[in-house]
């Protein structure tokens, strides 16, 4: 049809949907990486760490960041962000995603951007551990840093992984901390904090369970006698002693050949002792296959939301000054964002 003289022409079907109104869920289905641009080619202009501008303190109050490459995935800001109106505090937490090779230098100039600290996610933990001043002992214990902040001039390094973990089953797993035997699937980075947690609540024996035994043995070396490592051909021996068990590993990608009305095939937990518990730290999907797997047997299980909610507690508290509360609200808000009902 031909467009009438004076009549501006409908923008209903050329623009993007409005990004407001979608779930970060939504966004992430639909989010396609740029090619990525290394670090000595990369525009040292408007946005970048190299912006002349970067030294200035543009923040007004109290600042902190999550960082990470890529970091727009990151629920912290919509935690924080909560936290901050809750308590009715004039402070800003965003994002800052950083490459590798620009991590030290983004380091160094935290105070003259005005930030007051920040959260670090993957890939940059291991690098934050290296250039902070001073670690404090879960940092130390588990190779990670994933909270920053200030004491006088020196920037800190802490972590708060252990502590989420263990909080998020103080209040959803009551006496998982009376375990005689823990099995932990996987024994990647987020095995560390788990352990971690196990030893310092008084677990009294911690069996590593993963595909690659050499994997699980570098964390008895670090943990000490009170760790194990076993390969998958003695995961179903040491289920059936499992007071608790923890899933640290990635939950695997459903066949594409199956249709989808076909159903997925759950971990066997039928051989568990009736008052075992079952928790997973993954967080999305929330119920993944072993606790269904759980559920399925009537073992007590739970999710690991709590863990990313409550790891948040400490930095908070350090960057602003109040020590937040994870809420009912608080979860309700972040399964809306995930796309699940709570």
């Amino acid at each position: 049809m031909a467009e009438t003289k004076g009549e501006r022409p409908t923008e209903i079907d050329s623009v993007e949907p409005d990004r407001r109104k979608q779930t970060i869920a939504e966004r992430d289905a639909a989010w396609e990486p740029k090619p990525y641009v290394s670090g000595e080619t990369r525009v040292r202009g408007e946005n970048s760490i190299f912006d002349p501008d970067f030294n200035k303190p543009q923040i007004q109050g109290p600042s902190a960041f999550i960082t990470g490459w890529p970091v727009w995935h990151s629920r912290s800001p919509m935690i924080h962000g909560h936290w901050l109106k809750t308590h009715g505090i004039a402070g800003t937490y965003g994002r800052q995603g950083v490459p590798p090779e620009e991590f030290p230098f983004f380091l160094k100039k935290l105070r003259d951007k005005g930030f007051s600290g920040g959260n670090v996610t993957i890939p940059h933990k291991e690098a934050a551990f290296r250039h902070v001043d001073a670690r404090d002992a879960a940092a130390e214990a588990i190779g990670a840093v994933n909270t920053l902040w200030f004491e006088n001039e020196r920037l800190i390094g802490g972590n708060t992984d252990a502590y989420g973990f263990a909080a998020n089953l103080d209040e959803r797993l009551n006496g998982w901390d009376s375990a005689e035997y823990a099995v932990v699937i996987g024994a990647g980075g987020a095995a560390r904090a788990v352990i971690h947690a196990l030893i310092k609540r008084g677990i009294t024996h911690v069996f590593i369970v993963n595909r690659t035994v050499s994997r699980a043995e570098n964390l008895v070396r670090d943990f000490g006698p009170k760790v194990s490592a076993h390969g998958e051909e003695e995961r179903d021996d040491l289920l059936k002693i499992a007071d608790l068990v923890v899933n640290t590993a990635p939950v695997p990608e459903r066949d594409p050949e199956l249709p989808a009305w076909f159903p997925e095939k759950l971990p066997d937990l039928s051989m568990m002792k009736r008052d075992a518990m079952v928790t997973d730290i993954v967080y999305s999907p929330l119920m993944t296959p072993i606790l269904r797997a759980a559920e399925k047997e009537g073992l007590k299980h739970c999710d690991g939301l709590g863990m990313l909610l409550h790891q948040a507690v400490p930095g908070f508290e350090r960057w602003f000054g109040k020590r937040p509360e994870v809420t009912g609200e608080l979860r309700k808000m972040v399964l809306k964002d995930l796309g699940i009902e709570g």
